[in-house]
């Protein structure tokens, strides 16, 4: 009888030692970490689960939802960045205890989020063809016409999603990861609905897909500002507050957002280039991209999660100048993260054919799959934590114009370049544009590392 209360009384221990500080404890990081691996469930299984909705339209479907899903990424991220700048600013105030400017931040990080979004959505809009024909010029016919339908879609619901985005960072912010989860799934939740209506049901194919991506990011975009004017008792932001621009605010918001936006903008550009390697390999490679991506996304559910609520953990040690707890929590997040892999591999693997079979691939692509996933599956147990989640913590600390110059240099000088000798030079194929990027992490990741050990990085001020 007195070995479970034993074992709790080491879990517990364990918990004290690497998971709690000065500035917060275990119990304040698994209340935040929880929502946060949720959300990512959610969203990882929901965009598997569309993925393999939208498979039953065909090859051609399947290739145009990914072809545009990786330009999509690339647009997304540039506010998706400005969001996480508004979530580290307001964490760092938060950490302070200065709950006006955490208000403040708050509604700086709306405005400018939602700005931003407007203006990449109407470019998506007003220069679809160009895009198109400049980046997936290869494609055949029936793809592209998939293509163009679907970017026009995606660029009409950006805004919305960029309202959510910037309302949830903002609470992630100060630690109410409850409501952005289920923010989060409002959204998810009605856009694989709505999926199975128009593709499943009506049979609408891209064009069902896309009025379902529009509806539910509005739906979430409306509960997201409904929750912040009526219902939050926390971040006090007026309907005014989002009209005003404080330029001041704005600043210490893109002192963040910007490096990384360039980031994510020159990362994700590197991505698209590979993705145009992959339409020159045929569309059977483009499928066995899409499939072997979606399974990857899976795999980093646990590790997605620690590296988001590493941003708040970080933020507000920094806000409070305790820059021994920020070092503590970041190696532990690092051994965990690397953990998680391992748990996870060992969990999908067993069920890789009728995980697989799900996307109703060609069985000539199957054995593709399983190789390229069995290689990344292997590289990101050592690789994925030092390439993803220690830049977290630098740019928590204010630290992110080393962390964006590094990552687009090593994207561009060893994924690309790599990538293309690998996979098309050496007629390697998809597996080698996979190798490139596992080669890109190792390298990405023993910098930040570096970085991480100096001290250097805990020397910025952000407030």
């Amino acid at each position: 009888m007195l070995e479970p209360k034993v074992n709790v009384k080491q879990g517990r221990l364990f918990l004290d030692k690497y998971f709690s500080g000065e500035s917060i404890d275990y119990r304040q990081i698994i209340s935040l970490f929880l929502p946060i691996l949720v959300d990512q469930a959610f969203v990882v299984g929901l965009n598997v689960v569309n993925t393999a909705m939208i498979s039953s339209s065909g090859v051609a479907a399947i290739s145009a939802v990914n072809m545009i899903d990786s330009l999509n990424i690339f647009l997304i991220s540039v506010f998706i960045a400005v969001s996480t700048g508004g979530t580290v600013v307001v964490a760092q105030y938060k950490g302070s205890g200065n709950d006006l400017m955490v208000s403040k931040a708050a509604a700086g990080a709306v405005s400018s989020v939602s700005l931003m979004a407007f203006a990449i959505g109407l470019f998506g809009i007003v220069f679809h063809g160009p895009l198109l024909h400049l980046l997936f010029g290869a494609a055949s016919p029936e793809v592209m016409s998939n293509a163009r339908t679907y970017l026009i879609g995606s660029s009409l619901s950006y805004l919305g999603i960029a309202v959510m985005e910037a309302v949830c960072g903002a609470l992630r912010g100060i630690g109410r990861t409850r409501v952005s989860l289920v923010l989060s799934l409002i959204m998810n939740f009605s856009y694989v609905l709505l999926n199975f209506v128009f593709i499943n049901g009506l049979h609408m194919g891209v064009f069902g897909m896309t009025i379902a991506i529009n509806t539910s990011r509005y739906l979430a975009a409306v509960c997201s500002l409904i929750y912040l004017f009526r219902l939050d008792s926390s971040l006090r932001v007026k309907i005014r507050d989002l009209l005003v621009l404080n330029w001041t605010m704005l600043r210490r918001i893109m002192f963040i957002g910007l490096p990384f936006a360039a980031e994510q903008m020159f990362f994700n550009g590197g991505k698209i280039l590979t993705q145009i390697f992959i339409v020159s390999l045929g569309t059977y490679a483009i499928a066995t991209n899409a499939i072997t991506s979606s399974l990857a996304g899976v795999m980093q559910i646990p590790a997605n999660a620690l590296s988001l609520t590493l941003i708040t953990v970080v933020g507000q040690c920094m806000g409070s100048r305790n820059i021994r707890d920020a070092r503590k929590f970041v190696k532990s997040f690092l051994w965990l993260s690397s953990a998680s892999f391992v748990l996870m591999a060992l969990l999908i693997f067993p069920f890789f054919h009728p995980l697989v079979s799900l996307f109703h691939p060609p069985q000539e692509i199957v054995r593709d799959i399983f190789i390229v996933f069995l290689i990344n599956s292997i590289a990101q147990i050592p690789l994925w934590s030092i390439s993803f989640i220690t830049p977290s913590a630098l740019r928590a600390a204010g630290d992110s114009k080393f962390t964006s110059i590094v990552s687009m240099l090593s994207m561009w000088l060893f994924r690309v370049v790599l990538g293309y000798i690998l996979g098309i030079v050496l007629h390697m194929g998809i597996i080698g544009v996979w190798l490139a990027m596992n080669c890109e992490w190792g390298i990405r990741g023993f910098i930040f590392l570096r970085r991480f050990l100096g001290d250097k990085w805990v020397q910025h001020k952000v407030i």
